[in-house]
Parts: structure tokens; sequence; C-alpha cells
């Protein structure tokens, strides 16, 4: 975790002469300083999980080396392992993400090796620098690799369309590490609706073999994540697993509108269900923009002439983010900042509650904000939540703390139907 030398005297003089005041009675006011040097150690001692970075698809790469330092102003990577030090990020979810191309056999077929690849991708990274990282697969490594004073790394994946029609790939999938899976992305699959797809909805939330899905992950303990679903999928999932859901990279649609982040009814119903919304860093979905149409009018050209992702190879990709990167440096929008992340946090803890409300920050994915650019950064979070008055004990369940307590619930669930299968 982050270390701050000379912090902890620092910290037991200051304590004193808080709980003892001034001899003439006033008030002790907390400098700048001393506020980030309380939040800063608040920070090292708390565990601090990101349940969502798409960085597999730099690990496939043959010359990207995750125990090197990237500069994500040259390169545009925003996590590795030094970074993820520099930060104080203790664990992750690298996501293995596959975008949606044609649903038959052999798209299906595609789309699973490219999933397995960057699955092999983390788990190979973990076993060359195990002096820096560790595979996880439960809930309590996270807290015994922090303890060796290693990174987490834990494995999801982002869209279920490497599932194709299969339900037997879901166990392999869970058996080569992966704890969590998104149902879709930003179009239809055959498991679920996208908030996005220009089509509209297909199934009307999650379709009878998405069903399938969802109980084949309760039964193995994979969390359900519903970011990027349509609002059908969200109360199909609601009422369909048995044990509570996430949504890996999602924020308050009350703060900024916008259809991939979730309604105050949502929100309520996410607290009743136990699960946790894990706020995301992506600027659209933090603050409204103004209209950019020239922005938008080059995305749109450069989409409609590009290949399905899962037809490129590496450089291609690398070649597509390039460009996208170029773009975004040409046409940029105001910048969202850790303040509007608080915003949502603040929103979803006032709608929901503390215990259901976490981090995922969509590194290497389209995250990344003024102040929270990249891995090195994410103690700004803690930052900001220290200034608005948030305690330590609610800052370790932003953080990690909630995320963990329906991770533990899922795999609690899993034992019980399997339990109930064997009876």
């Amino acid at each position: 975790m982050f270390r701050s030398v000379r912090l902890f005297p620092f910290l037991i003089v200051l304590s004193f002469f808080l709980l003892t005041g001034c001899s003439n009675n006033e008030t002790t006011t907390e400098s700048e300083e001393e506020l980030l040097q309380r939040a800063l150690a608040i920070h090292d001692r708390v565990l601090t999980l990101d349940t969502h970075a798409d960085t597999p698809l730099r690990m496939i790469q043959p010359d990207f080396d995750m125990s090197e330092r990237h500069d994500p102003n040259e390169t545009g990577s925003k996590v590795d392992y030094p970074r993820m030090k520099e930060g104080g990020l203790d664990g992750i979810f690298f996501a293995a993400f596959v975008a949606q191309d044609i649903r038959d056999d052999g798209g299906n077929s595609r789309a699973k090796a490219l999933c397995l690849q960057m699955i092999d991708s983390i788990v190979t990274s973990t076993e060359k620098h195990a002096e820096l990282v560790g595979l996880a697969l439960d809930p309590q490594d996270a807290y015994d690799l922090e303890k060796e004073g290693k990174r987490a790394i834990y494995i999801g994946i982002e869209n279920g369309y490497p599932i194709g029609t299969d339900l037997s790939n879901v166990e392999e999938y869970f058996n080569k590490g992966v704890r969590y899976i998104t149902l879709v992305h930003s179009s239809n699959n055959d498991l679920a609706d996208s908030a996005t797809d220009p089509n509209g909805p297909e199934h009307g939330g999650i379709s009878a073999f998405g069903a399938d899905v969802v109980t084949e992950m309760n039964r193995l303990g994979i969390m359900v994540d519903i970011s990027h679903g349509n609002d059908s999928v969200f109360y199909d999932a609601i009422a369909m697993s048995k044990a509570p859901i996430i949504a890996s990279h999602s924020n308050a649609r009350a703060v900024t509108e916008h259809d991939r982040n979730m309604t105050d009814e949502m929100l309520k119903l996410m607290a009743q269900n136990g699960g946790v919304v894990q706020l995301t860093m992506l600027a659209a979905y933090l603050r409204e923009a103004p209209a950019n149409p020239a922005k938008d009018s080059a995305m749109a050209d450069l989409r409609a002439n590009m290949k399905p992702m899962a037809e490129m190879t590496p450089e291609e990709r690398t070649a597509l983010r390039d460009k996208f990167q170029a773009i975004n440096e040409t046409y940029p929008d105001p910048p969202a900042t850790v303040k509007h992340v608080v915003d949502h946090i603040d929103h979803i803890v006032e709608v929901a509650g503390i215990d259901h409300v976490g981090i995922g920050c969509d590194f290497d994915g389209g995250g990344g904000i003024e102040g929270v650019f990249d891995a090195s950064e994410v103690m700004n979070i803690t930052i900001e939540l220290v200034r608005r008055g948030y305690t330590e004990e609610q800052i370790e369940k932003i953080w990690g703390g909630n995320l963990i307590r329906v991770f533990e619930k899922v795999q609690s669930v899993a034992k019980e139907i399997q339990a109930e299968g064997l009876s």
C-alpha cells in the first residue's frame, strides 16, 4: 500500500494537540498539509480495490511489460504494477474485454479465443512478476497479498459475448480464475440488451439463455455485473440472481443524465439487494459536457471505417487507440475532476447508503480524469473523501470493503446452491 515516510509519529503528535486543544481554548483548525497527511495515512491503512480496468488489451501485446512504468501521456497506458504501488492501489480486477461482433459460431469462437488469450496473459503476468503481484481468486486473497506487500490481481470478463451460446463456457472461465462477468457491452448479445445499442432492445432485458447464465454464475460463485446493460437488464438481474449483484463501473443518473448511469430507484433496489455500485472515472458519466459536433463527427467517421476488434491484429488495435486519443486531444471536452467523482459518491450514499458504493476506474478503457488520470493518482479520491468529512471506516467500505462483502456473499450463496445439489 502507499507508504508515507515519518507519517505516523507526526500523526501521534497531531492527535495529541487535537485532543487536548490549546491552552487558551481556541479551536484547532486542521491545515491543508495536515489534511493531506491524514488522508494519505488512511489511504495507506485501508484496502484499496479497483473493480474495472481494460489493461489486458495491452497485456496481450508482446512488447508491453507490466513491471515497467509507462508514461500515460506518451503511451496511453493507465495501469502497470509500479503505478499501482505509487497510487497505493492494493488490488484490481483486470477485465478481459471482447468487443461485440457477429453472433454466429465463427464470431463466438473468435471471441472465446481472444478472451482466453487475455485471461492467459493475466495469469502469465502474475507468474512472471510474482515478487510484485499475485493472482487472487477469493475475497481474502486481497488482504493476504497486501500483507506480503503485493498487488492482488483479480480477473473479470467484460461482455458475455465470449460465452456464445454454450453454457459450459461459464464454468471454463471460472476455472481459469474469472470472478465477475459483465453480461453485455455496447451492443446487444445473446445474453442481454445493452444500454447503448443503436437498434434498441432485443430481449426485453435478459434473454432466456442469459437467465441460465445468471443461474450458472450463482452456482459457481461468479459476481453478476450489470454495467452496460439497459434498465430492464438491471431489474431482471435483481429478480433472477440468488446472490447480490454488482455494477463494476457505473454512476448516478440523477447527477449526470446518461443511460449507462443508474436511477435513484435502481440505487435503492441495489441497497435492498445487498449489492454495490462501483464509481467509474469516465468523464461522460461524471459531468454534463457541452455539444462537440466536430469531435462527434470525427469519432463517427473513425468507427464507420474500423474493422471488428476481434479481427484486428495487436498493431491495428494500438493504432486505433492512438487515433481515438488523437481525436480526443484535437477536440477536447471540459475535464471531469475528482470532485465530480465524489459528487456521485455523495449522492449514492444519500440514496442507497454507505454500504453500496465502491470504485471501478475503467482505466485503459476510457477512464481517466483530471486528478485521477492513471493508477498512480487514485489516492486523490481518498483525499477528496477526507476533505468532505468521510471517516476512515466509511472510506474503507468505499475503497474495498463493500465489494469484498458482496464477493463473500456470492461465494456463500454458491456453496449453498452446490450443497443443495448434492442433497
